[in-house]
């Protein structure tokens, strides 16, 4: 797994006694420099590895780690390992400890409470820092959400939808004649949304690229919704050329086909920290335009003369996670959902002694302590009407998640808290060492269930 490698680079000039044939013995042992060979670069692999083969504890159990470090697959022995030990996401006391040869375990203790416990180690080679962790889950399935339920929620958002409907679509599309396949159309597609952007507070539309396959005939279809950031899309082509019609969308109220340099500028600049724009109004916070434009993406999409009338889905990661749980859940037309590492999922876990979800806002200043200055009781009283978790209890179709225990974006204590509250169907595949990523088998699982709830071999 990336999150768990690190591959050390270093100029072959033999300077770096690590590697050099000659040179004084280095703090680690490692195989001698072929003789053909001037100097010599490693694959310096750090492994943290639960003892239990799942990666989960019932709350009362102890776990240890066993902590390894290899270079080229050969244990490396004499190194000084940093280790931290605590509930993820939270601080917590470093320690330090040499390798034995054998590798290093650790007793982490245990859990009392539902929750994850990290064990993340660092160590120095060659002036080089290589990092590893693992995640061990203490009954994760019972953890719950802290994020209160608004009395109001669903008015509020039937309301939303209201006036989303006397919007109209005004769509336009344009065929992008260099990114067509000799078996899909892709086009860049807009229409009208509700509200405006930050420059604009006029009009506001939806950007997005809209695949569809060519040969005649009625389709279902999917929306591919973003994870955080602002960027360019080229659309969902290996998917749509399964039979399917695909449109990703951005959320940003700009087009998503220009050059890569206007999005950075944005993202540093304008749009920096969007997810916290008037977070103290729930009429005017920013996810309340990006939620329903998810919605009307679909009104879009069921407006294309090759929709096939009946099969909607909607898929993403991160915020694309978060995003795909909001649109199933407020608009019945979708049927399926499928989502990696939802962000935004009980973001006051902070203010209840764990971890919280992606975007962090409530998290306490790690140095000092003091509470985030999201923390008023106007910011977190808006969160719980965007709040995925609040969405996550109102679904009704069926649902596949994956993520990993290793996840430092979204951690998976606020992934748990969203799941364990759904009562439709659902099904997780869990890679355990994965962080804030995924494997193909990941995706390959997720577009193979997407489809199958589709109707499509």
């Amino acid at each position: 797994m990336k999150s768990l490698r690190f591959l050390l680079v270093a100029a072959l000039t033999g300077t770096f006694p690590l590697f050099a044939q000659d040179a004084t013995p280095a703090p680690f042992t490692i195989t001698a420099v072929p003789v053909h060979a001037q100097a010599r670069v490693a694959a310096v692999q750090v492994r943290v590895t639960p003892d239990h083969a799942d990666w989960t504890y019932a709350t009362g159990e102890t776990a240890k780690f066993t902590v390894t470090i290899t270079a080229d697959n050969e244990p490396l022995t004499g190194a000084t390992v940093r280790y931290k030990v605590g509930p993820e996401m939270l601080p917590t006391d470093e320690k330090t400890s040499p390798l034995p040869a054998g590798g290093l375990v650790i007793d982490a203790g245990t859990m009392k409470e539902p929750g994850f416990l990290r064990c993340a180690v660092t160590v120095e080679v060659a002036g080089k820092t290589y990092r590893g962790l693992a995640t061990a889950g203490f009954s994760p399935e019972k953890i719950q959400p802290t994020q209160t339920d608004p009395a109001d929620f669903d008015s509020f958002w039937d309301s939303g939808k209201a006036e989303l409907a006397k919007v109209p679509l005004e769509a336009r599309q344009t065929l992008l004649p260099d990114a067509c396949t000799d078996t899909v159309n892709v086009y860049h597609v807009s229409f009208r949304n509700i509200g405006g952007t930050p420059w604009n507070k006029l009009t506001a539309r939806v950007y997005g690229i809209l695949c569809v396959p060519k040969a005649p005939g009625k389709y279902p279809a999917v929306l591919g919704v973003p994870g955080a950031g602002v960027r360019p899309y080229t659309g969902m082509k290996d998917l749509a050329a399964r039979g399917v019609i695909t449109l990703q969308i951005g959320i940003h109220g700009i087009p998503v086909n220009l050059p890569q340099e206007l999005y950075d500028q944005l993202g540093t600049g304008a749009l920096n920290g969007y997810n916290s724009f008037n977070l103290d109004n729930r009429d005017t916070y920013y996810y309340r335009r990006v939620y329903l434009g998810c919605v009307r993406a679909n009104d879009f999409l069921v407006s294309l003369p090759e929709y096939d009338g009946q099969n909607l889905a909607v898929t993403g990661g991160s915020q694309g996670g978060q995003l795909s749980i909001v649109t199933a859940a407020l608009d019945s037309r979708v049927k399926a959902l499928a989502a990696y590492y939802p962000a935004y999922c009980d973001v006051t876990g902070y203010l209840h002694g764990r971890a919280g979800g992606w975007p962090h806002m409530m998290r306490p200043n790690d140095k000092t302590g003091a509470p985030s200055g999201a923390a008023t009781p106007e910011k977190i009283a808006v969160t719980g009407y965007y709040d995925a978790v609040n969405f996550a209890r109102r679904l009704k179709v069926p649902v596949h998640f994956a993520w990993g225990y290793n996840d430092e974006v979204c951690p998976p204590t606020s992934l748990y808290a969203a799941y364990n509250t759904i009562t439709s169907p659902k099904r997780l595949l869990l890679a355990l060492e994965t962080g804030h990523n995924t494997v193909p088998e990941e995706n390959a699982a997720s577009d193979t269930w997407l489809l199958s709830q589709l109707g499509v071999k």
